[in-house]
């Protein structure tokens, strides 16, 4: 995955390009200490993931994000926390504070290459499906795969969970089970279909997405463990 680095101090950039090194999935394709130094490499797609800093001369990193019609995955990489909720609205990645631990980049580099796999997966369908739309409070809402968490049956509407908002509809659990790409979104209980590249941990049956927990059926509970294992638990 070709990252970028935009931060104008140089000590932060280098810093963060020998995280880079270190990580095999990543390769370095540019670094800049000024956001619009970058746009060239941006506009021309050239770009998988941004790690990008907010408080810079010129202009805040995230009016730069704001301007880019198709930005790329994007994590934050800044020494002020309170920005957080501002990068989240622009549906940032991750949210690292200066100064950045490696264990709390790789956390947020592995993040990236979930959302960057879920984006390739879609590509190859033969619908290339990356989103769907839902009927929901009177209004037609568009829904990112990538960000779609999980849902869970309610009896008459089903509940959508994203990173940032949850939505109502009048879905059957079953409609929405036959229009999500199966991998990465499983029924893994009668009220609840989950994305597996969202989980961040499987304790019992119960799912760990985030801040939530999602139950998992006992009849669904082995090939959920499998598939979310795939023969690489280290013991």
């Amino acid at each position: 995955m070709n990252c970028m680095i935009i931060d104008d101090e140089p000590l932060a950039r280098e810093g963060l390009a020998g995280y880079v090194q270190k990580i095999d999935f990543l390769t370095l394709h540019a670094t800049a200490e000024d956001p619009l130094e970058a746009l060239p490499e941006l506009e021309a797609g050239r770009v998988g993931l941004l790690f990008l800093d907010i408080q810079m001369p010129g202009m805040n990193g995230l009016d730069f994000l704001r301007t880019l019609d198709k930005p790329p995955l994007t994590i934050i990489t800044t020494a002020y926390p309170s920005f957080a909720l501002d990068g989240y609205e622009l549906e940032v990645l991750d949210y690292l504070v200066k100064p950045i631990t490696f264990q709390r980049f790789l956390k947020a580099a592995l993040k990236a290459r979930r959302h960057f796999q879920l984006l390739q997966e879609a590509g190859r369908t033969g619908s290339g499906q990356q989103h769907i739309f839902v009927k929901c409070e009177g209004r037609i809402e568009k829904v990112a795969l990538v960000d779609l968490l999980f849902a869970e049956s309610m009896e008459n509407y089903v509940q959508l969970y994203t990173h940032r908002r949850r939505l109502t509809t009048l879905l059957t659990m079953k409609t929405l089970a036959e229009e999500l790409p199966c991998p990465p979104f499983y029924r893994v209980h009668r009220s609840y279909l989950a994305n597996l590249q969202q989980v961040q941990a499987l304790e019992g049956n119960l799912l760990h997405i985030g801040e939530h927990r999602v139950p998992v059926s006992r009849q669904h509970a082995e090939k959920i463990r499998q598939t979310l294992l795939g023969g690489r638990l280290l013991e």
